[in-house]
């Protein structure tokens, strides 16, 4: 009787197994019928290349987390993107945990101990590179990713770092998008005429698309941060060749200044917009005026409608007015541990409702109405977006800052370095050791109270980025954009001389538009603006990797 009730028990348990198998079965087929093609159902990887979105799909495959991927896809960025960002440089980790808590982890570089006291005499007026060892500051990366490590990763840190030693010693063909960066001639030049050369070269030329891009050096300096950490950047062999190698370049930077970079984990801004609430990095990061721009545009109660029709060319008009204030704001924008001033304001709903009421439906003003000094623009950086099947996201901007950074290139360690002080050109006076500029960077994580909708998104393109992200967010949350056409959408990016520069192949009639209200219109030949996100809603995953950077997502 008792083996008979022992049979029974037993087969009642397989059963509830199996029926438990056969219910997830059907929730997983049912999930993927109801969603679109080209969507997801588990997880997704947003960068700025297909070969780094694979590389943290496969991360997030073999079981890591949403803090894995996306370090492991920066590694492969460094190698894909190297005019963007890299070891030499700083990031800033928006992240997501799978109950909805919402940390910051800021890695950016910081000013030196000792700088060049009139540094900012040497800025520039206008749009130009600033390639040099005066402007290095110091690089945060690689502590950025070891505390995210520390405190979200799954996986061995070996295991991220692997993909990206093996691509940059056997190497891979050139990336189309930094085969074209290559031939402009400006980008030519700085290559050709700096030791980026010895990497990018060949027979004192630079590569072209079909070549074989290489990093033998790099390839060793990975493959040791891989085996002894991210500390081994900081104080072993990999820091004192980094530093006779800036030296030798005329730098500053000092192996003091290495080792004692501290990061930076502060809680996100919480900014109300509408359903969903948006997480963003405090100062001196851009999300202040990211969150001032959409706060202004949440009072016109936009909608799908707002983008059609008669109402179209107000919209925009609108957009465009709130970008101009946002640039009278640049200069507030400032590290809060070297400076007192309180610019919580530009986080408030009640600010940004006496800024609307300044806004004329049928003219604009000149640069002194929004309080607007005119300084230079910066290109640059890039971004990460990730969504773990747990519900866990990260949202990850990385820079060296203009393209190709200071254009300093380590010969003993393959590093890049940034020239992340000229950040503070045209929106400081001064500057002091240990600070770090202020940045357009707002890595974000928008969701809605019961995280039954997520967005997870960010950009890269310098000064573009508040603009590039400003208008994706407004395309998907408000317009009722999918969110490959909110990001594909032509924008339009008022520079810090207030001009509104329009995307190639923009609506004609609305720049007619513009013009007649007394805009100051530009064209441009190209934009450098670009965004990856991934969105997730009813358990359907959407991820669009920017095409303006041959960009593509990957996901399961």
């Amino acid at each position: 009787m008792r083996k008979s009730k022992s049979r029974l028990a037993c087969i009642s348990g397989v059963l509830v197994v199996c029926i438990a198998a056969v219910v997830c079965l059907f929730l997983a087929v049912l999930s993927a019928w109801r969603c679109s093609a080209g969507q997801f159902t588990r997880y997704a990887v947003a960068a700025d290349s297909r070969r780094c979105s694979d590389i943290g799909r496969a991360i997030l495959q073999q079981g890591g987390s949403a803090v894995d991927a996306a370090i492991a896809a920066l590694f492969c960025t460094s190698l894909v993107n190297p005019q963007s960002m890299g070891l030499g440089g700083g990031a800033i980790f928006t992240i997501m945990d799978k109950s909805g808590k919402v940390t910051v982890i800021s890695s950016r570089e910081t000013v030196p101990k000792h700088f060049k006291q009139d540094l900012l005499k040497n800025c520039p007026t206008g749009f130009k590179l600033l390639p040099g060892s005066e402007w290095i500051g110091v690089p945060g990366e690689m502590k950025g990713y070891a505390k995210a490590h520390m405190l979200y990763g799954k996986l061995p840190w070996a295991q991220l770092v692997e993909p990206s030693v093996k691509l940059a010693r056997d190497g891979f063909p050139m990336p189309e998008y930094l085969g074209q960066l290559l031939q402009y001639s400006l980008i030519k030049s700085l290559v050709e005429n700096t030791s980026l050369c010895e990497v990018l070269c060949r027979n004192k030329t630079v590569l072209r698309p079909g070549d074989t891009l290489r990093y033998p050096k790099l390839a060793e300096t990975l493959e040791t941060i891989a085996r002894h950490g991210a500390e081994a950047f900081y104080t072993g062999k990999i820091a004192h060749d980094l530093i006779s190698d800036i030296e030798g370049a005329g730098g500053s930077l000092s192996l003091e200044d290495l080792s004692s970079f501290q990061v930076r984990v502060t809680n996100s801004q919480a900014v109300p917009l509408g359903d969903y609430t948006m997480h963003v990095p405090p100062l001196p990061a851009g999300g202040a005026l990211l969150s001032f721009i959409l706060n202004i545009m949440k009072g016109f109660n936009l909608m799908p409608a707002s983008i059609h029709g008669k109402h179209k060319n107000l919209t925009l008009h609108r957009y465009i007015e709130a970008a101009k204030f946002a640039n009278g704001q640049r200069r507030k924008i400032r590290d809060p541990s070297y400076h007192s001033e309180n610019v919580a304001y530009l986080f408030e709903t009640s600010f940004a409702d006496r800024v609307r009421a300044l806004i004329s439906s049928e003219s604009t003003h000149p640069a002194s109405y929004y309080n607007v000094t005119p300084g230079a623009d910066h290109l640059g950086t890039t971004h990460v977006s990730v969504l773990a099947e747990d519900g866990s996201a990260v949202s990850v901007t990385s820079t060296i800052n203009h393209i190709f950074g200071s254009a300093v290139y380590s010969r003993r360690t393959g590093i890049i370095m940034n020239n992340e002080l000229a950040d503070f050109c045209g929106r400081a006076d001064s500057l002091a050791a240990g600070e770090q500029p202020p940045s357009s960077m707002a890595p974000a994580i928008l969701y809605t109270k019961d995280r039954e909708k997520i967005l997870v998104i960010g950009g890269s393109g310098g000064s573009m980025i508040t603009t590039a992200m400003a208008m994706s967010i407004l395309n998907h949350l408000w317009f009722g954009m999918s969110l490959e056409d909110a990001i594909k959408s032509k924008v339009v990016f008022v520079n810090s001389k207030n001009s509104v520069i329009f995307e190639q192949g923009f609506d004609q009639g609305l720049i007619n538009f513009m013009s007649s209200l007394g805009h100051a219109v530009q064209s441009a030949d190209f934009v450098l603006n670009v965004v990856n996100a991934v969105a997730r809603e009813r358990g359907c995953i959407s991820a669009f990797s920017d095409a303006r950077k041959e960009g593509c997502s990957a996901g399961y």
